[in-house]
């Protein structure tokens, strides 16, 4: 946005809208301030966000406030209608606008997931996954389906999805009586040990197989099976099989695990996490505290910090510190982390406490050196530093010529991901804080 005054009415945003793409995406409507008022998503940005500025709009009670409080929009593309659904409920998550209602606090989507250290592992739709023991599918846009489609895969894979606690070696379970599932061949009955643990994990790494892309064979017997039940005339037979090749098909409407991650699961093993960035950053040993810096803007004018600490690649909350930033005048990040960086190691250094392994900037080649400037002007040794820069995911590393390219697919990159996001959602938190406390002329929160 440039640093010309706004119009007192929605026109520049309305100009803007005429020159956005007919492609899917999410487009964030703001207020004079430029706070980001509300966040939505659309099919097609241009006539989703262009309907906002129609008289019927202006006139409708659910839209007429917001209509009236746009001053400016802004857009972000999506690959897919999913891609921008759950784009859509990141950025609310973590920005908390004031016209999104639905999405702000409960709204979590679901996930498959396997319980793959069980002797028998089950298979249950979950929306608070588990952070470890469990391999996760999804997150998927339309849970009825996603229910629907595990009902089809149940009676092709035929797995459990009760809580049972089932042993091989306890004999006992030879004598349980199976639920109706077995009953109608929806499962094998591990329960009454039916199947040994060998065939029915096997089963389950088919599923596996399945959700993981290897799709098209199935479906294509399926497509075989029902034109031939069409054929001889065998239309209730047909019908089935065309809406269980429907519901199998909803599992596309998913997005990708890694690029969508959720604020309510991060795929991560911290042990792996830790040692995977000892390895990539040549650490002497295996770090164990991690601190993560986040900066955030109050509309433009005033801007806050937060501070993250992870033990052992896990959040320890104690740690968390809020920062009001006190001595840079309006949006500058570079001086921000400066600030914050030189706060924070100085009264470490003060205190003769122990620095972290491992420093964490959100940002880019500009937030590290930043960082940096502050241990050179305290002259204090610095710990590991690096920032993480959100776009391309690069790390930047002291002393480095340019940056790691981790595998998307790396523990040390979720685990430095995890700290980056915890540091962004702790820091738009504290920024919602102050913002509404700004509103009600209340004091504003205790920081460093």
């Amino acid at each position: 946005m440039s640093d010309a005054p706004l119009p007192d009415d929605n026109s520049l945003a309305a100009e803007k809208v005429r020159s956005f793409p007919h492609t899917p995406g999410v487009y964030l409507m703001k207020d004079g301030a430029g706070r980001v008022i509300y966040v939505g998503k659309a099919k097609d940005l241009r006539n989703r966000a262009g309907s906002y500025f129609l008289k019927a709009a202006a006139e409708d009670s659910r839209t007429a406030r917001l209509v009236q409080e746009i001053r400016d929009i802004d857009y972000l593309e999506a690959q897919s209608e999913v891609d921008a659904l759950l784009v859509e409920s990141r950025l609310v998550k973590d920005i908390q606008p004031k016209f999104n209602h639905e999405l702000k606090d409960d709204k979590t989507f679901p996930y498959l997931e396997v319980h793959t250290r069980e002797e028998f592992p089950r298979v249950e739709i979950t929306r608070k996954p588990k952070s470890h023991g469990t391999k996760l599918y999804g997150p998927f846009a339309n849970v009825r389906g996603l229910r629907g489609a595990l009902g089809v895969l149940q009676k092709i894979f035929k797995f459990r999805t009760c809580s049972l606690d089932i042993q091989e070696d306890d004999a006992r379970w030879r004598w349980f009586r199976p639920c109706l599932l077995a009953s109608i061949h929806q499962c094998t009955a591990p329960c009454a040990l039916r199947i040994s643990k060998e065939q029915y994990r096997k089963d389950i790494r088919r599923l596996q197989r399945f959700l993981e892309g290897h799709k098209q064979s199935l479906l294509e017997e399926m497509r075989e099976e029902m034109a031939a039940a069409s054929k001889d005339l065998r239309f209730e037979e047909a019908a089935r099989l065309r809406d269980e090749i429907r519901l199998l098909e909803t599992l596309d409407q998913r997005g990708e695990l890694d690029k969508h991650v959720q604020p309510e699961v991060f795929p991560i093993d911290p042990k792996r996490g830790l040692a995977g960035l000892q390895k990539v950053l040549h650490m002497a040993e295996r770090p164990r505290t991690i601190e993560g810096v986040d900066v955030a803007h109050l509309a433009g004018e005033e801007t806050v910090a937060s501070l993250v600490q992870f033990i052992d690649g896990m959040p320890f909350k104690p740690g968390y510190k809020r920062f009001r930033i006190r001595n840079v005048e309006g949006v500058d990040d570079f001086s921000s982390v400066y600030e914050v960086v030189a706060r924070r190691f100085q009264r470490l250094r003060d205190e003769g406490q122990v620095f972290p392994d491992i420093l964490l900037i959100d940002g880019g080649k500009g937030q590290l050196g930043a960082a940096l400037d502050a241990f050179s002007t305290l002259q204090i040794g610095p710990p590991m530093v690096i920032s993480l820069a959100k776009r391309e995911e690069e790390v930047f590393v002291m002393g480095g010529d340019g940056p790691l390219r981790l595998s998307r697919h790396s523990y040390a990159l979720r685990l430095l991901q995890y700290v980056r996001d915890e540091a962004h959602r702790f820091a738009q938190h504290y920024h919602h804080i102050l913002r509404r406390k700004s509103t009600l002329g209340e004091m504003g929160a205790a920081d460093e």
